[in-house]
């Protein structure tokens, strides 16, 4: 279930935030990355990121005009932070199988590449490659 900014819990303590760059496999570790580079995903936004934890049931929050302190760049891409909830009031957590925030971002880092607008753009981008390749025959050497 998404919050609604105005309706969010008094109690943000339960909340952790996940910010985008923490799952982006074009960041170092000391640009902001906190998974291996193996599982992270290629620029995540923080709509994706709250478009799967959403689907997986968990409490989330978008914040769209917060960023991330180490993010250099202010474009609108870079840009959010989302909210979830790992524990209810009494510190149980609200779902076993994301008991720590890595497994949430590694979670989300899985997901993300199966979303349809993901696989849709990666569709796209196949044939834009195979045309500009097509633009390099009889590009050999100069005769004299």
């Amino acid at each position: 279930m998404a919050w609604p900014a105005t309706s969010l819990p008094t109690d943000k303590s339960r909340f952790i935030c996940i910010y985008p760059a923490y799952i982006n496999n074009k960041k170092t570790i000391a640009e902001g990355r906190r998974i291996s580079l193996d599982k992270a995903v290629e620029n995540p936004t923080s709509t994706e990121i709250q478009d799967v934890c959403a689907a997986a049931g968990l409490n989330v929050l978008l914040e769209k005009n917060k960023m991330y302190p180490r993010e250099w760049n202010r474009d609108a891409q870079y840009r959010g932070r989302v909210r979830i909830q790992l524990k209810q009031e009494d510190g149980n957590l609200c779902f076993p199988q994301f008991p720590t925030r890595k497994a949430v971002m590694l979670y989300a880092a899985e997901t993300i590449p199966k979303l349809k607008t993901r696989t849709q753009k990666m569709g796209g981008s196949d044939q834009s490659l195979q045309q500009g390749e097509g633009g390099k025959k009889g590009k050999g050497k100069k005769k004299k």
